[in-house]
């Protein structure tokens, strides 16, 4: 069945980003696993290659596009050749931080923010979960206090992607303790703010070159200028923007599982044993026919997503469904492909083995899969 979802100029861009991963991305590889950390020229050349800041608005630096495939084809080029740090940290930069700040911002905040997001020069962060926290956004501790011309921010983070290079972080701060679910609001720290520190570079189990840390903070002065959006409205902005960021995830899920299923059909052809090759052995071709199944149809329900956002029309439950249901088959998928390799699957050298430690996070960030459940539960019981 054809897939039917790019066309013409989604595959010219395929190639332009093709040639930038190949030149920018696929060499340095092994260098950021080692470091722990990206280099930030990939950034800048991203930026000039036009492979970020597509969320941007055009009289902003960016290419104003809201056709949702063209993010889907970095996710695949990137998904190619393995490079899970890197897509996760792009995706939170065009598909969280850029559509914050170009929706929410104002006139003099765009001006300032997104012209350097979309060059690469200027990386975003957001900083919700804390120590305590985890999905309870309504139990973040992170105080805003109104002072004369700010705030005044005190407070702890952590698991914050792109925590050590951000040069911006919108952050989920508490400025209303009586205000329930209005009492919080979006503030925008940057680099070199008094009393904002970055605590260590948390050392994770996959998306080794992702650079995640803690970040704690002590009478940060946040200028009025940097609140972005409406006093009080924090919640209800986040969760405006939540279905993008779900179904970034989900993109990635499919993208990622489609090359692991490529390479261990490959390798399964090759590999011989017991005078054959494994393919050639029943249960390998039903594992592979299940796999096969499961990745063409969560492709097709991911697709439909796709579309509905491009088309302003996903729903925060439809999100919901997506990433649940793409990041558990994502885990099955590579955790079936790894056993099929055997011994060799669990070496760092093949790439189902990085493949398997980088998609356990998928589950979990962006929303758990019990919280997905959650969000999906209530809506089916409200229908009947």
């Amino acid at each position: 069945m054809e897939r039917g979802l790019f066309e013409t100029d989604h595959e010219d861009f395929r190639g332009s980003v093709r040639e930038f991963v190949d030149r920018e991305v696929r060499p340095h590889l092994e260098v950021w696993d080692t470091n722990r950390l990206i280099d930030r020229s990939v950034w800048i050349a991203a930026g000039k290659q036009g492979v970020i800041g597509l969320s941007a608005p055009e009289d902003h630096g960016g290419t104003g596009v809201r056709d949702y495939r063209f993010r889907a084809v970095v996710a695949e080029e990137l998904a190619r050749v393995g490079a899970g740090s890197l897509a996760s940290s792009f995706s939170l930069q065009d598909d969280i931080v850029v559509p914050y700040v170009a929706a929410l911002g104002t006139v003099e905040q765009k001006e300032r923010w997104l012209p350097g997001m979309a060059a690469g020069e200027l990386i975003g962060a957001i900083a919700m979960t804390e120590p305590g926290t985890g999905s309870d956004l309504r139990g973040i501790r992170t105080t805003g206090r109104k002072v004369d011309g700010g705030w005044l921010v005190n407070g702890a983070k952590t698991f914050i992607t792109s925590g050590i290079h951000s040069d911006l972080v919108v952050t989920v701060a508490r400025t209303d303790p009586d205000g329930g679910s209005k009492g919080f609001s979006l503030l925008v720290l940057e680099r070199g703010m008094d009393g904002f520190d970055r605590g260590r570079k948390l050392d994770k189990i996959g998306l080794r070159a992702q650079d995640t840390a803690e970040l704690s903070f002590t009478d940060v002065f946040v200028p009025d200028t940097n609140l972005l959006g409406s006093v009080g409205g924090g919640l209800a902005q986040l969760a405006t923007h939540l279905p993008l960021e779900r179904l970034s995830i989900a993109v990635q899920a499919i993208a990622v599982a489609a090359v692991v299923l490529e390479a261990t059909v490959e390798y399964t052809r090759e590999r011989e044993a017991f005078g054959r090759p494994v393919a050639d052995f029943q249960n390998t071709r039903f594992v592979l026919a299940e796999l096969a199944t499961e990745l063409d149809v969560t492709t097709a329900y991911v697709d439909k997503a796709i579309m509905a956002h491009t088309a302003s029309d996903l729903t925060a439950v439809d999100a919901a469904k997506a990433k649940l249901w793409a990041t558990e088959m994502q885990g099955r998928l590579v955790d079936r492909c790894l056993q099929l390799f055997g011994g060799y699957g669990y070496m760092l050298e093949y790439p189902v083995a990085r493949a398997y430690v980088d998609a356990r996070i998928a589950r979990i960030f962006g929303g758990t899969s019990e919280i997905m459940k959650q969000i999906i539960g209530r809506d089916v019981v409200g229908r009947r």
